[in-house]
């Protein structure tokens, strides 16, 4: 399936570099744990705490999934006396997990319509 040119999202065919590191970054969001903290840095800033519960994982977990996403550059931490406070820093990572959400609710809610919903 080819798309025409007014549907395509990025202006100019990407470069092998830029192909490996959308790989790399979509395999880090292929993770529901990190896919939710994503999501949940998504509204603001967030302590430990508040993600461990936003996640329902053990603490230990949610450390680790964090620093490999800090480690990537896909989140920021700053120190707030003995809390470590987690964002986002920039809105496109945000955007890009409110797009999979999107593509999932279209996707999940057009499996889940009965054919007297679709008409």
């Amino acid at each position: 399936m080819h798309l025409l040119p007014a549907h395509r999202a990025h202006p100019r065919d990407p470069s092998d570099a830029q192909l490996v590191y959308a790989a790399d970054l979509l395999g880090l969001l292929a993770d529901r744990t990190r896919l939710v903290l994503l999501h949940t840095l998504g509204g603001g800033e967030a302590d430990v705490t508040t993600l461990t519960e936003a996640c329902g994982a053990a603490r230990p977990a949610v450390s680790q999934h964090l620093a490999k996403l800090r480690l990537a550059g896909l989140v920021t931490v700053r120190k707030d006396g003995r809390r470590m406070i987690y964002a986002l820093p920039d809105g496109h990572l945000r955007r890009l997990v409110a797009e999979a959400l999107n593509l999932a609710d279209h996707h999940l809610g057009a499996a889940a319509a009965t054919p007297e919903e679709e008409s």
